[in-house]
């Protein structure tokens, strides 16, 4: 039997791809049904439910579920959720759908056939009225916001049958892991506790310390990035992969590590995000969740560390995966080492604060000279070509 944590609300994973035998002919017959036209995100939310890392939703969510998870993190059903997860379309396209009847999913950007929604109902919300639950505010710089208000008129609910998983590129093949398989390699490494440390950056030092800091207290870190789509400034994932790859091999002891993605398209929640980011590592085996400075932030909606106060506010019942809570990191001159405001007693101007959107720009203002302080030098080498090529 498993010693990892069980899945989310769930006693087994609850992937909703259609077995391959299937899979051809249900994306022919597809081809004869109405269309929905899916955003980025809604597409990438349709990948998390055919892997069965939203488990144990079956597809998207209702009126009442919208509702609840918005209000209270909670379903209908009383499950713990704490960010909708939600399809739209155009007033037309909703009303002519029956109850029962089954409508496709068409990624809007490639017009592939991702998945078969069978249609349960249609609901109009208050666009910003969710935003203001989920996110703090409405202001629509905020990028969360932005793809809340530029929905459609109408959102559709209904039982998902996952249809493809093939939306990003063949590059990330060996780093598209299942929770399936995430849980089955963590079984075969003896691992009973693991530790998800989120990135949508290259990792610098802090990233660095913080990971080998969760590899102390439990068997093992899953690096797992994103893959899904960012937003303006941030570094692609391929350049992401190539700078983790050297940094694991270089600096990280074999088998304590392992580097994977998974195709979620960030919202920038904040604090809500974190609770989502929890509740799917869940679902991939991980029993600990790194919440840093600023977790899935943007700009300065959130407190620095608010991300890790919300969970103070979440039961150990309702969400399984906990969180590894930890100070703003720093490199202390007089220390010589990685430190925290816990550990070193030294002053402002003995700490070199490193953050991604400090070493970002000073590469995008074509800077050669980041310290080995900030970032290992062989991973600064990589971002360096990028940024000179042209980025």
């Amino acid at each position: 039997m498993s010693k990892l944590v069980p899945p989310h609300g769930s006693d087994t994973l609850k992937p909703l791809m259609v077995p391959e035998v299937e899979r051809n002919e249900e994306i022919k017959r597809a081809e004869s049904l109405k269309q929905i036209r899916m955003t980025s995100r809604e597409t990438s939310d349709v990948i998390m439910m055919a892997m069965g890392a939203y488990t144990p939703l079956e597809g998207f969510m209702g009126h009442d579920d919208w509702k609840g998870a918005c209000q209270d993190m909670r379903l209908s059903n009383g499950l713990f959720w704490p960010i909708p997860i939600t399809l739209s379309t155009d007033r037309d396209t909703a009303n002519s759908l029956k109850q029962g009847e089954e409508v496709a999913l068409v990624d809007d950007e490639t017009g592939e056939v991702m998945g078969i929604l069978e249609f349960s109902e249609s609901y109009t919300i208050d666009k910003q009225w969710e935003c203001e639950h989920v996110f703090r505010t409405a202001e629509e710089k905020h990028p969360g916001v932005q793809k809340v208000m530029g929905q459609k008129e109408v959102n559709v609910a209904g039982k998902v049958r996952a249809l493809s998983e093939s939306h990003y590129p063949k590059t990330y093949d060996y780093l598209f892991m299942r929770p399936a398989e995430t849980r089955a390699m963590f079984s075969e490494k003896g691992w009973s506790t693991v530790t998800a440390f989120q990135t949508r950056n290259p990792m610098h030092r802090s990233h660095e310390h913080l990971a080998k800091l969760a590899i102390e207290m439990t068997d093992g870190v899953l690096i797992h990035q994103v893959l899904g789509a960012l937003k303006k400034g941030d570094i692609p994932a391929e350049v992401r992969v190539k700078a983790i790859d050297k940094l694991l091999n270089d600096y990280f002891v074999p088998g304590t590590a392992i580097q994977a993605g998974y195709p979620i398209e960030m919202r920038y929640a904040g604090p809500r995000e974190a609770l989502l980011h929890a509740v799917f590592r869940q679902n991939f085996g991980c029993s600990h969740l790194v919440v840093g400075r600023d977790h899935a932030g943007a700009g300065d909606y959130y407190g620095p560390f608010d991300a890790q106060h919300i969970f103070d506010h979440v039961s150990s019942d309702d969400l399984k995966t906990r969180p590894l809570k930890f100070d703003m990191t720093f490199f202390c001159s007089k220390c010589q080492n990685m430190a925290t405001g816990k550990t070193c007693p030294h002053p402002e101007e003995d700490r070199v604060t490193i953050s991604g959107t400090k070493l970002r720009e000073m590469l995008s203002e074509g800077r050669t000279d980041v310290p080995p302080e900030f970032s290992r030098p062989e991973v600064v080498q990589i971002l360096v070509d990028w940024y000179q090529k042209g980025s």
